[in-house]
């Protein structure tokens, strides 16, 4: 393996952060060197590896490692990206798409996907391994003439809600299946003098984990197919914020009424370390940061459970996205090595490694369930595959989702964010060419 190259310096990111369209692509002129794939000096063939997720420099490492030992053929060269939205556009307009990507299931995997930037990849032998459910949702952000799968699910995380067990024990509270109980259950909390959650309004996004699991299950399934089309209005439109979305916005506004004094000054690393030191029974984050919490106390006591969002527990699906996925370059001169090293991180083995470092859920249907016990609230729906996409995913770059979030947790003016919401799609709309045929 190469000398890792960093090609920037890690910054805190939103999970679940919406980002800007392909077209973008064309646009960027920012210069950014990553050595072009081919023969290394040593006669091996090189694939260029480019890796978005700085917290697992570590695991990936070490895969590379592992695989370059069985492979010595084979020289991956590892560059870890930790700004990629930006990278993977200013590589795309040099001509230079990485051989083998790791990148998060988001909108713009989505974008560049619908632009065809990666290759089709569902005829791998690991393709039929993963969960369906979990494909879908990958697929359902955009793929190469819709009809392609441009990414494997590599690992997943769950945006449900974490708690620490001990304090539920302490109160007699049961775990909540509906939406009364959790109610119920953070009135419990408060009446006893106990924060019921930690919240951290200073970080906008942090608002986004509920709202998407309150607005993904309350609002239409086929909400975004009629709101991003081409010349939709609230007027003309058959769904819209104002129209379908007063449940989950007054939801969100209930949970966040609980926040504790100073909440609009705690960002989202004094959350996780006061949720880990045992300041409130709940916390409104996902798996992912579990291992953020555990950094700030390594004792840290934390289960969880899907949000219960209605009063129907057979209802309760869980919120997922894609963590990391994987692609291949479309137009990679190595195919076969590639897909060579793509099959090799879709092992069992490396799926299950990555997944207990990083407190993850793996997306395939013959992998063991996940031994964390933080996990292990949300592990039964996800095997089940009672799971739907981050909401946020389908939001425009353009429309600022977070400070509208915040601002409207901190004003409650309820219908003048829905408001705000449906005309910021309606500019969209505006702008929008829907493309018939290829």
């Amino acid at each position: 393996m190469k000398a890792i190259q960093h090609l920037a310096t890690a910054r805190p990111k939103a999970p679940g952060t919406a980002v800007a369209s392909a077209v973008v692509v064309l646009a960027l002129t920012v210069s950014l060197g990553l050595s072009g794939c081919g023969a290394a000096d040593d006669g091996r063939v090189k694939l260029d590896f480019f890796q978005f997720k700085p917290e697992a420099v570590a695991q990936f490492t070490k895969i590379v490692d592992d695989f370059e030992a069985a492979n010595p053929n084979i020289d991956i060269v590892v560059n870890n990206v930790p700004d990629p939205d930006t990278a993977i556009r200013t590589l795309l307009v040099k001509n230079k798409t990485p051989d083998v990507l790791t990148l998060n299931g988001n909108g713009n995997f989505g974008d560049l996907a619908s632009a065809c930037v990666f290759a089709d990849l569902s005829e791998l032998p690991s393709a039929p391994r993963v969960n369906s459910s979990v494909q879908d949702i990958l697929n359902g952000l955009g793929t190469c003439h819709g009809a392609e799968t441009n990414g494997l699910p590599f690992a997943n995380n769950a945006s449900g809600v974490l708690y620490n067990p001990e304090i539920f024990t302490k109160y007699g509270v049961a775990v909540p299946t509906t939406w009364d109980e959790f109610i119920a259950a953070a009135d419990t909390f408060k009446a006893n003098g106990v924060n019921p959650f930690y919240m951290t309004l200073k970080d906008a996004w942090t608002i986004q984990p509920s709202y998407v699991n309150l607005a993904g299950n309350l609002m239409p399934a086929d909400f975004f197919d009629d709101v991003r089309s081409a010349n939709w209005t609230p007027a003309s439109g058959e769904f819209g914020f104002e129209h379908d979305g007063s449940e989950a916005a007054t939801k969100l506004a209930k949970l966040f009424s609980y926040a504790q004094p100073g909440a609009d000054g705690a960002g989202y690393n004094d959350g996780n370390a006061a949720f880990g030191a045992g300041e409130s029974a709940m916390y409104l984050q996902g798996s992912f940061a579990i291992p953020a919490i555990r950094a700030a106390n390594p004792d840290a006591k934390i289960a969880s459970f899907p949000y219960p969002t209605t009063n129907d527990p057979a209802k309760n699906t869980l919120v997922s996205g894609v963590d990391v996925t994987l692609a291949i370059g479309k137009d990679t001169k190595h195919p076969a090595e590639a897909q060579k090293f793509v099959e090799y991180l879709m092992t069992p083995e490396v799926l299950d490694y990555y997944a207990a470092a990083q407190s993850s859920l793996t997306p395939v249907t013959d992998a063991a369930p996940s031994t964390d016990p933080a996990l292990a609230g949300m592990q039964g729906l996800f095997a089940e595959g009672k799971v739907i996409g981050y909401f946020d995913h389908h939001v425009p770059p353009s429309i600022p989702l977070a400070p509208l979030l915040q601002q409207f947790i901190l004003d409650r003016k309820q219908p003048e964010f829905l408001n705000r919401m449906d005309h910021e799609f309606e500019k969209v709309a505006a702008r929008t060419i829907t493309k018939k045929g290829d």
